[in-house]
């Protein structure tokens, strides 16, 4: 009889075989779908045993490292669980854990896998209003938090059992550090059925509430040997991810798809981003793969990029599509180029550009391996669109996608109408099957009655030396209904006002048609949720209610 561990492994494995070959990869694969699984007991333990190759690296601003073996983390989170246990915490309990860049992350997501308890993951960036939200609706039973995080709970309702990790004791609080004397053997107290809930995800509320967002021990886990694909990660591969703890992307790159592929999962702790530092913690970890969010790619331009003396292998960018100058600027200096990739907290990766593969200039790719996407027409709801809502066909559901948003059945049943999953993005599909990202639904918009993409002004105003980061929103205007607004965030050496405002105006109607011009713009900083994408709802709502700081296109003829 075939085993969980087998079948993870063998689909694991012909991923890896053709990881330059997307065509037999895409092809070939199927999902494994094993009735009982979990990752931490199946695989994590599975690969530890015996093995002494470092899986976790972690370098803090101030040179201290901890490193981490396999074997020493299946040892640790083995503890922690039978100290969780013990605390009361059993299957299908809902455990908020609020913790940085630290090994007790990792040991606290591996042990409560282990007890099949459901993991709520929050960043220590949240105050005591969003706690409250979380542990109300996610009916949070204990919680996990760094000492000095603690003080936070001290409104947030609820009986929950409540563990504090470093620092000095906190009265009421039982400490983390206990659980290393509990034994290194764990006995499971019941199997791990494949659709149970593993973790519970509350969106970053770019446009709205945040939703709760279920995975289970298999949609996650498994889902996440697609990312595997799309970052080309290896056996032995030293893997940095830039993410904040908390959100889907940390899961998806500094858990489970390096893991998946037994590779290292590498971490440089900073407090402010300083790029040469990054890039010297890159260079002596020997980081062989790096992903980072736009954000990040964008701030890295503005230093020397031959500074990091051997570029990685493989780099990508996921969190909001990347533009074109970024990856010609990264390109021209490391040798490499950023590959694109689009998902979702509700999926792992659904469309990315792989290894080996031809890459088009601002595509993001194709469907990865297990993933069958169409493109809605935005009018009949129909598949086969050239452009169109992006959607998974849920005939073939991909084992990457989330079971629903927890607790909402109408929003589940609308997102999930037709026999398709919905995304919410629209995206246009070329004559070899490339998909380019053209924006979220409700931000793209019309003016002088033509289609406008925020994403692709914003990418040509990035092409000039002055502007930093971007977000284009409507404007309201009495002729054309809508024009199009620029925020801009200037780049180091560039001063607001009004001859900067000229430069910009002038590039925008050198690169740009004329209904696409800009036509408004205003210099500032640009409201992001904590996970670091641009509230453009925030945006929208300031442009409505008009400000008198900005510049007029007509003001500079």
């Amino acid at each position: 009889m075939t085993t969980a561990t087998e079948l993870f492994r063998r689909a694991r494995d012909f991923l890896l075989e053709h990881r330059e070959d997307y065509t037999t990869a895409y092809a070939g694969f199927s999902w494994p779908r094993p009735g009982r699984f979990n990752w931490a007991l199946d695989w994590f333990d599975a690969i530890a045993v015996g093995n002494d190759r470092t899986a976790l690296h972690i370098v803090e601003e101030d040179g201290a490292e901890t490193r981490l073996s396999f074997a020493e983390l299946a040892e640790r989170s083995n503890r922690v669980a039978n100290h969780l246990r013990a605390r009361g915490v059993g299957a299908e309990d809902r455990i908020l854990v609020m913790l940085g860049n630290q090994a007790e992350l990792w040991e606290t997501a591996l042990a409560a896998m282990k007890l099949r308890a459901v993991v709520i993951p929050a960043t220590p960036l949240l105050g005591p209003a969003d706690l409250t939200d979380r542990v109300e609706r996610g009916r949070v039973r204990h919680v996990v938090v760094r000492t000095e995080d603690a003080p936070k709970f001290a409104d947030v309702p609820g009986a929950y059992t409540r563990i504090a990790v470093g620092g000095a004791p906190v009265p009421g609080w039982e400490p983390y550090e206990d659980a290393y004397a509990e034994s290194a053997e764990f006995v499971p107290d019941g199997p791990t059925l494949a659709d149970d809930p593993l973790m519970l995800y509350f969106t970053s509320g770019t446009t709205a509430r945040p939703k709760l967002v279920e995975h289970t021990h298999t949609s996650y886990p498994v889902g996440h040997l697609a990312t595997m694909y799309w970052i080309g990660l290896r056996p032995g591969d030293v893997h940095l991810n830039i993410s904040s703890p908390g959100w889907a992307k940390h899961a998806w790159s500094n858990l489970f798809a390096p893991w998946n592929a037994e590779a290292t999962v590498f971490v440089f702790n900073y407090t402010r981003f300083d790029a040469a530092r990054l890039m010297a913690e890159m260079d002596r970890a020997g980081v062989t793969t790096f992903c980072a969010p736009p954000t990040v790619w964008r701030m890295l331009i503005q230093a020397d990029l031959t500074q990091l003396r051997t570029p990685p292998r493989e780099v990508v960018a996921a969190g909001e599509p990347l533009n074109p100058e970024v990856i010609e600027q990264v390109r021209r200096a490391w040798g490499v180029t950023i590959r694109d990739g689009f998902g979702q907290t509700e999926t792992a990766v659904q469309v990315s550009n792989s290894p080996g593969q031809q890459l088009k200039t601002g595509s993001m790719g194709r469907p990865s391996p297990g993933f069958r996407v169409e493109l809605l027409d935005p009018v009949s709801g129909a598949p086969g669109a050239t452009e169109g809502e992006i959607a998974l066909d849920l005939s073939e559901r991909p084992v990457g996608l989330m079971a629903g948003y927890h607790g909402d059945p109408d929003r589940t049943a609308e997102a999930m109408a037709g026999g398709y999953y919905r995304t919410g993005d629209i995206a246009a599909r070329d004559e070899d099957g490339y998909l380019t990202y053209i924006g979220r639904a409700d931000d793209v918009f019309k003016a002088s009655d033509y289609k406008i993409s925020p994403f692709e002004l914003e990418s040509a105003l990035l092409e000039h030396e002055a502007v930093a980061e971007a977000a284009v929103v409507p404007a309201p205007d009495e002729l054309r209904l809508a024009v199009p607004k620029a925020y801009v965030v200037l780049a180091e050496g560039w001063e607001p006002g009004p001859d900067t405002a000229k430069v910009i105006f002038e590039h925008s109607r050198e690169v740009l048609a004329p209904y696409k011009r800009i036509r408004r713009l205003e210099f500032g900083t640009l409201p992001k949720t904590v996970s670091g994408k641009i509230r453009r709802i925030e945006l929208r709502e300031a442009t409505a209610a008009g400000c008198a700081d900005e510049y007029r296109e007509e003001d500079f003829r």
